[in-house]
């Protein structure tokens, strides 16, 4: 059976977003300044995207490929995936309703708000938002731009990958994982070469459930990173792509999320969201182990939080 996205479906989206979204940088860091041994760590600076996270490739291929109606268009998020629609909706020039759950941080939605998006606040969790973002939907006739469950989301973002590995000769690279939209488009783009990890909160572990199960199951969510990470479900065309050319799915606790978070700060003056810096602790918590020689990226994919102070 073919996968729902593949290598040439992302190598296409890339030619279609790449006058509109940001190439991002790629450092090397050295392996000790990271306090590890072995090779050198490339870090993907996803979190310099439009609107501060990787969300903004999978919003724009949506708007730009999609015929888009009068009522324009409406997208449930925990906050990075609402802050990108709303921004490529402004960009073209269309309307954006974004549904986020009460669990969305302060920045995310004064950042949907600053594009001109209508927001709509309520409910528990991303689930809640998604359910009232349908109805929207149904009643309005808007389309709807899927967080991670949909073929231009995926490809989108797998453009990711291409660049990742264009400027950087790595064997793997970690990525963290909510609903997957992120893994799904690099691992159909990567297709086994680099190795696609999966890093996922022990507490908001969709696909490393799914996986396990052997198709889609629902999870609790909940946790330091639940804002972007925390997916009850993993998408079904994610899975498929998943279960074929995912390497591996790790966990990591939120305490060593917390530690990735404030060692980019003391190493590199990086500041992330904690979804942002999840991929990066399943590195430094042992989680993953590479082996000798192996040459690891880890994507950074957010870095929408609160203000940092800079008075003194």
């Amino acid at each position: 059976m073919p996968l729902p996205v593949t290598r040439a479906d992302v190598d296409a989206a890339w030619e279609v977003i790449r006058p509109h979204v940001r190439r991002t940088p790629v450092i090397e860091v050295e392996a000790a300044d990271l306090g590890l041994a072995g090779a050198p760590v490339a870090l993907k600076l996803e979190f310099l995207q439009h609107t501060g996270s990787f969300k903004a490739r999978g919003a724009m291929l949506n708007l730009l490929t999609r015929e888009v109606p009068p009522a324009g268009v409406a997208a449930a998020s925990g906050g990075n995936h609402g802050a990108a629609v709303a921004w490529a909706a402004a960009r073209a020039g269309v309307p954006a309703n974004i549904f986020v759950p009460r669990t969305s941080t302060p920045a995310k939605i004064a950042r949907i708000e600053s594009y001109g998006a209508r927001l709509h606040l309520g409910g528990a969790a991303y689930v809640e938002a998604l359910a009232a973002c349908e109805a929207f939907q149904a009643e309005t006739g808007a389309i709807g731009i899927h967080a991670y469950d949909a073929k231009e989301t995926l490809a989108g973002q797998g453009t990711t990958a291409r660049e990742f590995t264009e400027d950087a000769p790595v064997d793997t690279i970690l990525v963290a994982t909510g609903g997957g939209g992120l893994i799904g488009g690099m691992a159909a783009w990567a297709e086994g070469r680099p190795r696609i990890v999966s890093v996922e909160p022990e507490t908001s572990a969709c696909l490393h459930a799914a996986l396990a199960a052997g198709h889609p199951v629902d999870v609790e969510v909940s946790g330091l990173a639940v804002d972007s990470l925390g997916a009850r479900r993993a998408g079904a065309l994610v899975f498929e792509v998943a279960r074929t050319h995912v390497a591996d799915a790790v966990l990591v606790s939120d305490d060593a999320i917390r530690a990735a978070r404030a060692l980019l700060w003391d190493a590199l003056r990086i500041v992330t969201e904690p979804g942002g810096a999840t991929a990066l602790a399943g590195l430094l918590s042992g989680a993953y182990r590479p082996a000798p020689g192996e040459r690891v990226g880890v994507l950074l994919c957010g870095a929408n939080t609160g203000a940092v102070s800079f008075d003194g």
